[in-house]
């Protein structure tokens, strides 16, 4: 048994993990943290209550290496590094949710704050499991992708070689409220978001970085990406549109099933996708069509889920040399 631990276990994604750990046949729950105190953690998730009971402790260094073999870092940006750093070389196998290890440096200092452990960034593997699953057997340290740059990038991918880069990507992106975290704020009130849906930070949103510098990345293309998200009145789904010009005929749906012919967690759909399809499982639903050469892609996550935590999950199944399906959830919040 591999003993596991999250540190940053009061938020959504904190919970999603715990819900996926405590029920893995080959991880055991063994350290849960916060940045703010000791509590129990069914004091802070009551739907915990009567399912587990365990510990909550102020989060410290030498409590992740004392109890873990492998920990979640749930925490904003900055605050992920400042425990990674330490970790990495101890011997504790780190998969991070934050921002903090995903781009390069330059990339992440112009859009978040200065790096603060430049010795292990380049190190860090990019926790896309369908592009990167063979280095993730072998990592230390997983930079876990942002929920929109993942439904993005598994959406948009198989498609880059036929894409003509001279024209611009269009991303309009929706996400389920949940996606904002738990600190309240004026957009995410009741009031503010009930019956409503709105556009935040349209064509200067952090993601569009990451997406196009993952473009390049894994296909050796520059895009020029301009990306859009809106906040939806739901708790939790994410659906993205993709809008793209063509250089050559194809059959998108073709391309979709060839591309994605092994791997088990990408559903290739005859007919647009939705979110309540995904809700509370692991899978990316992905429909694509062609009007001459406009191209449309449309790709559905749940964001807490494949777009944070049972994302991260794979990604320490991998590391610890386990299949990626063990302990992830494949069946839909439906109806």
């Amino acid at each position: 048994m591999i003993k596991v631990g999250v540190v940053g276990a009061s938020g959504y994604t904190g919970l999603e993990l715990i819900k996926m750990i405590i029920a893995h046949p080959k991880f055991r729950l063994t350290y849960l943290a916060t940045t703010t105190g000791d509590t129990l953690i069914e004091n802070i998730h009551p739907s915990l209550d009567g399912v587990i009971t365990y510990s909550v402790e102020s989060a410290s260094i030498n409590g992740v290496i004392k109890n873990c073999d492998l920990v979640f870092l749930a925490l904003p940006h900055k605050a992920s590094m400042g425990f990674a750093k330490d970790l990495i070389d101890r011997g504790v196998k780190v998969v991070d949710l934050s921002a903090d290890y995903r781009l390069e440096l330059e990339t992440y200092e112009k859009f978040y704050c200065k790096h603060e452990d430049k010795k292990h960034l380049d190190s860090a593997v990019y926790g896309l499991i369908e592009y990167y699953r063979d280095e993730l057997k072998r990592a230390r340290l997983v930079a876990g992708p942002g929920c929109y740059p993942t439904a993005t990038l598994l959406g948009v991918l198989p498609f880059i070689p036929y894409i003509d880069s001279s024209s611009p990507l269009f991303i309009d992106a929706k996400s389920g409220v949940s996606g904002a975290g738990k600190k309240l704020s004026e957009t995410t009130h009741f009031v503010t978001i009930n019956d409503n849906i709105f556009a935040y930070n349209p064509l200067k949103h952090r993601h569009a970085p990451e997406i196009s510098e993952k473009i390049e990345k894994i296909c050796g293309v520059k895009m020029s990406v301009n990306f859009v998200p809106h906040l939806i009145p739901a708790t939790r789904g994410e659906l993205v549109s993709i809008y793209a010009t063509l250089k050559e005929d194809i059959n998108p749906i073709e391309i979709l099933k060839e591309h994605y012919a092994n791997d088990r967690f990408i559903r290739v759909r005859e007919k647009p996708v939705d979110i309540k399809s995904v809700a509370g499982t692991h899978f990316c639903d992905i429909f694509a069509s062609k009007n001459g050469n406009g191209l449309f892609i449309s790709s559905s996550i749940d964001n807490l889920l494949r777009g944070a935590s049972s994302q991260a999950l794979v990604a320490g199944n991998l590391m610890c040399g386990f299949d990626e399906a063990v302990g992830v959830p494949t069946i839909t919040y439906m109806p």
